[in-house]
C-alpha cells in the first residue's frame, strides 16, 4: 500500500491535518425513519454560477477534501456544497455497515435527495464524486435526470474487480492502532467507518455488484477521470462508463493513483473547467 492509504477510495491519512473547505454547519435530515445530523459546508460563488456537490470517498468526509472544493469552485465560477455521509466525519447516524450491500444505491437514491431537499436546493447540480462518491454521482444522475446538470467522476466504481478486493484485504490486515488514530482525526467513530467499508466490500454477496446497466440511463454530460497508476482499479471502470453513457468523456492521467484530485489537482481542475464550459 502506498502513501499510507488504508483502503481503496480513501485519502491517505498522513501529513498535515485536513481542514474543511468552508465553515461547517449541521442539519438534521429525515432518512429511513431516522434524523441523522449531516455536517456540510457551502463554498461561496457567483449567484448565477453553477452548483457543484462534492461526494467523498469510502473513508472520506468534508474535511478530507481540504481546500480542493474551494479551489475548483473559484476556477470555474461556481458555488459548492460538500457534506459527510451519515456516520462519517462529524455526521451522526448509522454508517453504511447497517445499510447492507445496496449502500451506494441508498446514498444516491435516498440520502442525497433528502439532504438537497432539506437545504431547499431544487436546481440541477453538477456532481463531483471521488471513488464511492463517483459511483453515487452516477447512480443519482441515472435516477434523477432533471436534477443533474453533469457528472465529474474520479476513480469511480461501476463493478467489483479482483484488484479492488485485494486492496480491501490488505487494508483490513494493516488496520492497527496507528491507522485507527489517523482515522480518528477526521471521524467521530473511526472503527465504524472503517469496518462499514471492509464488511460490505468483502461480503460475498457484493462480489457481483454492478451498475453497468443502470448508468446507461444517464443523459447528463459525464467526465470520468482515472489515474493510470490507480492501485485499486483497472481502466475498465472509466472505459466501461464511456461505452454505456452517451457522450461520456474519459481522461486518463499519468503519474496518478486512485486519488486524482490529490495526485494531479491542477489537471483535474483545468479538465473540469473546460468540460463544464463545453457543456
Amino acid at each position: 500500500m502506498k502513501d499510507g492509504a488504508l483502503a481503496p477510495g480513501h485519502a491517505p491519512l498522513v501529513g498535515r491535518a485536513a481542514g474543511p473547505p468552508a465553515p461547517l454547519q449541521r442539519l438534521e435530515v429525515e432518512w429511513d425513519g431516522r434524523q441523522p445530523g449531516i455536517e456540510y459546508a457551502r463554498i461561496e460563488g457567483p449567484a448565477a454560477g453553477p452548483l457543484i456537490v462534492f461526494l467523498h470517498e469510502g473513508l472520506g468526509c468534508v474535511g478530507l477534501w481540504r481546500d480542493f472544493p474551494a479551489r475548483l469552485c473559484a476556477r470555474v465560477g461556481a458555488r459548492g456544497l460538500a457534506y459527510s455521509r451519515p456516520g462519517y466525519g462529524g455526521s451522526t447516524g448509522p454508517t453504511e455497515r447497517v445499510r447492507d450491500v445496496d449502500y451506494l444505491h441508498r446514498q444516491a437514491h435516498e440520502v442525497l435527495p433528502a439532504l438537497l431537499g432539506a437545504l431547499g436546493i431544487d436546481e440541477p447540480a453538477w456532481l463531483f464524486g471521488h471513488s464511492d462518491g463517483g459511483s453515487i454521482a452516477l447512480l443519482f444522475a441515472a435516477r434523477f435526470a432533471d436534477r443533474t446538470a453533469g457528472v465529474i467522476a474520479l476513480a469511480p466504481h461501476i463493478l467489483v474487480e479482483d484488484v479492488t478486493l485485494a486492496g480491501v484485504r490488505r487494508a483490513l490486515e494493516a488496520y492497527d492502532a496507528n491507522a485507527r488514530a489517523r482515522l480518528a482525526r477526521h471521524h467521530a467513530d473511526p472503527d465504524a467507518v472503517f469496518h462499514a467499508w471492509t464488511d460490505i466490500w468483502l461480503d460475498p454477496r457484493f462480489r457481483g455488484w454492478s451498475i453497468e446497466r443502470e448508468i446507461g440511463a444517464i443523459r447528463a454530460p459525464v467526465l470520468a477521470i482515472q489515474g493510470r497508476g490507480d492501485e485499486y482499479a483497472t481502466m475498465e471502470q472509466v472505459h466501461g462508463i464511456a461505452r454505456r453513457v452517451p457522450g461520456a468523456r474519459v481522461l486518463e492521467l499519468g503519474d496518478c493513483g486512485h486519488s486524482p484530485q490529490r495526485d494531479q489537482p491542477e489537471q483535474v481542475i483545468e479538465a473540469t473547467r473546460a468540460f463544464m464550459e463545453r457543456a
